[in-house]
């Protein structure tokens, strides 16, 4: 070593990834690529929890194989990562990378942080009764405050643009953004090496490499998780049918609506059909009579958007099909790790109740049934618990029946209730916007809580209920759009109903006893 040299220290990263991502694989990649480089590598990892899919921090350190020899012996390297003592933190999804800061690993002196900005949403955000999700774009906020260099992108949609996995992004994000301690050209050496699948592997680490230099240059800007590119790009429509819906909005409805009204007709394409997807433009037609581009067609959107959640209610065939789409399995399987010639089993826990039974069944039958004490207690022999191994034959063919009772749902007696409430939501919202527009919006967003099934659908319905019951006394308020925008979060805060309750009691002092 050359006198007033810096002596060589140890190179350490570490990388907090999702169940199913790759990150073994990745972590493979990157020992065979240093040690191809000539440096001593060794790498452990620590499974944790991150309420989703499970997390692993994968943690590696790297020394100079010749400076270990000029030294006379073996670096001595750690097995977990210190906080304040990681020079670079790779995140393969962006809460990983708030974990990630929150437990100190990325400081402004030393630590570069390379990070996928999509999101897989926890169980917490999932279940809120509200809108739960974390807000994506402080974590970026803090990220570029607190790393040394932060590389961010969407690391998740150039893999599914290459069918592809995520690791093979990542290392080309690693690449790209220059933040090893050994050439490109070694990673891309060691997933040859692999043999695994390579025409996609290489051309997803391609393009993560470039979009990872031009994120490292600035040249490429940080796309906002919170925004529209959250959700999954609407297919490009083959069906005629599907196409001539997509004309359609393009054609009768602003620009600036035509993502989320795509999301739409999508979703109800998916659920029903194309005639049931028409009927959801037709309905919003008489919404954006109402509105204007001044107001940004903010009635317009909201309503399209909880519109669109409305029709495509949770009911029996719905669940059925969920449960048995090829996709359910594939990412079930990537989620527990099952590989290739392993087993494993899928059982759903079923609970239905007789308004679920009858609410399945055509309204002549579904009606009486409901109506008469003797043919409900002969359909509560078949409620309460059920086990359905949806893996199995017998299981899984039991399901798909269920599924296909979707042919007679616009006949059903579910179908004929939620109808009817749709169209009386719909016509207050006509009603109210000529008058008063904020509290049309704010109608509007009330769809949120009429959303599940079982007894959480029964819950936000009740509360629905109440709020436009106590609608007419609201708008002899000072502020009606104000105060019911207080209510609906009230019916949002909690399960047991108390803060709605005594909002309610506040807002509508002389309402008649529950």
């Amino acid at each position: 070593m050359v006198a007033g040299e810096p002596s060589p220290r140890v190179f350490k990263l570490a990388i907090a990834a999702l169940g199913g991502q790759g990150g073994g694989v990745l972590t493979q990649w990157l020992l065979n690529a240093a040690e191809a480089s000539e440096f001593i590598a060794q790498a452990t990892s620590v499974p944790g929890v991150a309420q989703r899919t499970g997390a692993t921090l994968y943690y590696l350190e790297f020394f100079p194989r010749a400076a270990a020899e000029e030294a006379g012996g073996d670096p001595v390297l750690a097995l977990m990562p210190q906080p304040g003592d990681v020079d670079l933190v790779v995140a393969s999804e962006l809460m990983e990378a708030g974990r990630a800061m929150q437990r100190g690993l990325v400081t402004r002196d030393r630590t570069t942080l390379v990070a996928s900005t999509h999101r897989v949403f926890t169980i917490g955000e999932k279940s809120a009764l509200g809108d739960g999700l974390a807000d994506s774009d402080s974590v970026l906020q803090v990220a570029r405050a607190t790393a040394k260099r932060l590389v961010a992108l969407d690391m998740e949609a150039l893999a599914r643009e290459h069918r592809s996995v995520i690791s093979s992004v990542v290392l080309g994000a690693l690449a790209g953004a220059g933040a090893l301690p050994f050439a490109a050209e070694a990673c891309e050496q060691a997933i040859r090496a692999s043999g695994r699948a390579l025409e996609r592997n290489l051309a997803a680490y391609e393009a993560g490499r470039a979009r990872a230099e031009a994120a490292a240059g600035g040249d490429a800007p940080v796309a906002s998780p919170n925004s529209a590119s959250l959700y999954d790009p609407v297919p490009v429509p083959r069906n005629p049918k599907a196409k001539a819906l997509m004309e359609r909005v393009s054609k009768e409805f602003p620009g600036a609506c035509a993502d989320l009204l795509g999301i739409g007709v999508h979703r109800l394409v998916d659920y029903q059909n194309h005639r049931y997807a028409g009927l959801y433009l037709d309905r919003l037609r008489s919404i954006l009579e109402l509105d204007s581009a001044a107001r940004q067609y903010t009635l317009l959107l909201e309503t399209a958007r909880g519109l669109a959640l409305w029709m495509s209610y949770e009911d029996t065939a719905r669940v059925a099909d969920l449960k048995t789409r090829a996709a359910r399995f594939a990412r079930v399987q990537a989620e527990v790790g099952a590989g290739r010639g392993r087993l494993m089993r899928i059982v759903d826990y079923l609970s239905p109740r007789v308004e679920e039974i009858c609410g399945s069944l055509p309204a002549w039958l579904g009606a009486p049934l409901m109506r008469w004490g003797f043919t409900r207690r002969i359909v509560q022999a078949f409620t309460g618990g059920r086990k359905i191994s949806t893996d199995r034959f017998w299981g899984y063919l039991l399901m798909r029946a269920m599924a296909r009772t979707r042919v007679w749902r616009l006949s059903s007696l579910r179908h004929r209730e939620e109808n009817a409430r749709i169209r009386e939501w719909l016509a207050t919202l006509v009603e109210l916007a000529p008058q008063d527009y904020e509290l049309a919006v704010e109608m509007a967003a009330c769809q949120q809580l009429v959303k599940g099934y079982g007894e959480t659908f029964e819950r936000g319905l009740s509360r629905y209920r109440a709020i436009d019951e106590a609608l007419p006394t609201l708008r002899n308020g000072s502020n009606p759009a104000s105060a019911l925008r207080e209510l609906r979060d009230a019916a949002l805060a909690d399960e047991e109903g108390r803060k709605f309750e005594a909002t309610l009691d506040r807002l509508c002092e002389n309402r008649p006893a529950a």
